[in-house]
């Protein structure tokens, strides 16, 4: 229950009734209380399930690359490998080259690597002053451009694909490892301008003009003080267009399929998923083998990503 208090003051002002709350029921169970327990409760089981539907699918991709196939045979129904069935065998198999009875895959480790850091280097390249000067630089059409590159990547990459191919086949890069680069380029490149030029725009731009009222020039401005600042940004395209270009398969198939030395991962991937001849343990060591790179790489640039997104903010 509450009870109702006088509360003294001044002379000629009217007391005012306050409300002091009673005490709390039984139990000290109050609403509020109860909400936070439910909430954290509701937090931790979101947080379990995410990480079940995460982890459990690379752990038994994980476990099916390290057991027998006969030992799988034997007991299909196991999700714990034994020391005595623990085997690296699958792995030997995958990586070493065709002529040593292996599937080949560090040769396309190395090609898709390659294709990979070559579409992150150039679309950034060219995304990042395209972006800028965008999100910046006052000029006619500005708006017009930046929803034309967001059109060019909406566009299915199946419709591009027949035009492509035909161009590059007359261009004598059909089964090139840097056709399929400029190939990435074309579909990262309007995307990656779009996500940062949202990023140069939340910029203060009243930095920038100070520094350039001390007599910094717009480069030095932008190496100096944009590309710090949008440093995160950057990082985080990056991986995206990374992960494109590392995961692609329907322009690597078109341009790459006669040249196997020149496949990347994701076609040496569909040639063991297609294969009756090779084992399933085989090709989840395959799909691990894809799968490490990315999440290393991720882990390796997590704190780029997290970190100075006020270093250079104002101050005062």
């Amino acid at each position: 229950m509450s009870e109702v208090s006088r509360v003294p003051v001044a002379a000629g002002v009217p007391e005012r009734l306050t409300t002091r709350p009673g005490p709390h029921p039984a139990g000290g169970w109050t609403r509020d209380r109860v909400e936070r327990r439910v909430l954290t409760i509701l937090r931790w089981a979101a947080i379990a399930g995410f990480l079940l539907a995460t982890l459990v699918p690379f752990y038994y991709m994980f476990y099916l690359s390290v057991t027998p196939i006969e030992t799988l045979l034997l007991n299909p129904t196991s999700l714990v490998a034994g020391l005595r069935d623990f085997t690296l065998d699958t792995y030997r198999e995958v990586l070493l080259p065709v002529a040593s009875g292996g599937q080949g895959f560090t040769r396309f480790l190395l090609n898709s690597a390659f294709v990979a850091l070559s579409a992150v280097a150039l679309s950034l390249l060219v995304a990042i002053p395209g972006s800028y000067a965008i999100g910046r630089l006052p000029f006619f059409g500005r708006r017009q451009v930046s929803a034309l590159f967001l059109a060019v990547y909406l566009f299915p990459a199946i419709v591009l694909a027949i035009p492509l191919f035909v161009l590059f086949t007359r261009l004598g890069l059909r089964g090139s490892l840097v056709g399929l680069v400029l190939v990435y380029i074309a579909q990262t490149v309007p995307v990656a301008i779009y996500t940062l030029r949202n990023y140069f725009e939340s910029l203060p731009q009243s930095v920038e003009e100070a520094a350039m009222v001390d007599g910094l020039t717009r480069v030095g401005v932008i190496r100096r003080i944009s590309l710090p600042l949008a440093l995160p940004a950057i990082m985080s395209t990056g991986i995206f267009v990374f992960m494109i270009a590392w995961n692609e398969f329907l322009f690597a198939l078109l341009f790459l399929v006669e040249q196997r030395d020149r496949w990347t991962v994701s076609l040496g991937l569909a040639q063991l998923s297609g294969s009756v001849e090779v084992p399933t343990t085989v090709l989840m060591a395959g799909s691990v083998v894809i799968t490490v790179p990315v999440i290393v790489l991720f882990f390796v640039t997590e704190r780029l990503l997290t970190e100075g997104l006020t270093s250079g903010a104002e101050k005062g």
